[in-house]
């Protein structure tokens, strides 16, 4: 008995008197105890750290405007070039390397800046290789547009009417800016296209000969096309041999259809087309008659596949290459009975249609001749006794 009032006496000591609660009060839920509060010693170290990265982030933020100012301003502005220079970008040339050209060659003040701004603007477009004029002042900005631009600068080849195709080969050959080997064997002579070629700085002399082949098949067949149909030539092959026969004898477009009609009116008679340019082919090929090689009596007498003093009708070959005009001229030549024509001593011919005709023309052109080479001997004569008279 007396320990149970102890053991009630201790539990009530401990627990104290119970306090009855209303049925919202013991729905409610306990306060929570809050956490101990920091010192603040610990609050200012955090403080310091986040104040550092403040710092840090505003000052990075403030030098990556300062750089991209700077890069900005620096690819925009006048570069240091004090005048025109050639640049040259090699095939498979990267942005790296022509950043670091430029810059070697005085062109741009900073490759970085230059290859870092450039691949931005480019955005996935490339600098295309070639040769290129820059101009003086020129921004790295204005550099990286010439460069993408592919606007390099572009050379010039002229192949002349009335050349052999191994004369062109021989002017491809020589040309210090083309590169590359030529083809081992010449094309057909009469297949190459004369025209002034333009290419830039690393082009190949095969491309060119190739722009050659393709641009001459072309022409030759519009022109075949349009022809006279009571022409009698009957292939393309012909047509372009007849058309470089024209093409030798004169210079001169608006002879041209006239000389053309005497050859087919020859050709329609059965005559032999007697065309001195033809004996010339057929003893020196594709190199050309030397300028100082006359053509002699026993030449054309020279039995060769190409002397049309020999021969009747065409040669195997055409002995030129051939412009357009002298294909025009055959396709549709003048309407003419002229068998005849002889040099007419102004650069010209003269015409005719019967053989005492010609005769006459070609009494007139020798007596021509002859008084040029009186005139040529007798001013050589005087300038000869002028300098004998000269005091020494």
């Amino acid at each position: 008995m007396p320990v149970s009032d102890t053991n009630n006496a201790g539990e009530t000591a401990s627990t104290g008197p119970i306090i009855p609660k209303s049925a919202s009060e013991a729905l409610r839920p306990e306060k929570v105890p809050q956490p101990p509060r920091r010192s603040r010693k610990a609050r200012s170290q955090i403080v310091i750290f986040l104040n550092f990265l403040l710092t840090i982030v505003i000052f990075v933020t403030i030098a990556a405007i300062g750089i991209f100012y700077y890069g900005i301003n620096s690819y925009r502005e006048a570069g240091p070039l004090t005048q025109n220079t050639n640049f040259i970008v090699r095939n498979g040339a990267g942005l790296n390397e022509i950043a670091a050209s430029l810059e070697r060659n005085n062109a741009i003040t900073d490759g970085r800046v230059f290859r870092i701004l450039s691949r931005v603007y480019l955005d996935g477009e490339t600098l295309k290789a070639g040769e290129y004029e820059i101009k003086a002042g020129a921004s790295m900005h204005d550099i990286m547009e010439l460069l993408k631009s592919g606007k390099s600068i572009l050379y010039s080849v002229s192949v002349p009417e009335g050349l052999t195709v191994k004369q062109v080969f021989d002017r491809l050959q020589n040309d210090a800016i083309l590169e590359g080997d030529l083809p081992a064997e010449l094309p057909a002579e009469g297949s190459l296209m004369p025209d002034t070629y333009k290419f830039s700085r690393g082009t190949k002399r095969g491309e060119i000969v190739q722009q050659m082949l393709s641009a001459q098949q072309v022409m030759v067949d519009q022109i075949w096309e349009k022809r006279d149909p009571d022409l009698p030539i009957t292939t393309r092959e012909e047509f372009v041999t007849l058309a470089s026969i024209v093409e030798k004898e004169t210079a001169r477009a608006d002879e041209r259809p006239r000389v053309a009609a005497v050859f087919l009116n020859r050709l329609k008679k059965g005559m032999r087309l007697q065309s001195d340019p033809t004996i010339i082919y057929g003893i020196f090929g594709g190199d050309g008659k030397p300028t100082d090689r006359a053509i002699l009596q026993s030449d054309l007498d020279k039995a060769t596949p190409y002397n049309t003093y020999v021969i009747k009708g065409l040669p195997p070959t055409p002995i030129a290459i051939v412009g357009r005009a002298a294909l025009e001229a055959v396709a549709n030549p003048s309407h003419t009975t002229d068998l005849y024509f002889v040099a007419d001593g102004t650069g010209g011919h003269a015409f005719a249609k019967t053989l005492d005709e010609h005769n006459v023309n070609v009494k007139r052109w020798r007596k021509l001749e002859a008084d040029k080479a009186a005139e040529a001997a007798k001013a050589a004569e005087g300038a000869k006794e002028e300098g004998q008279a000269d005091p020494e």
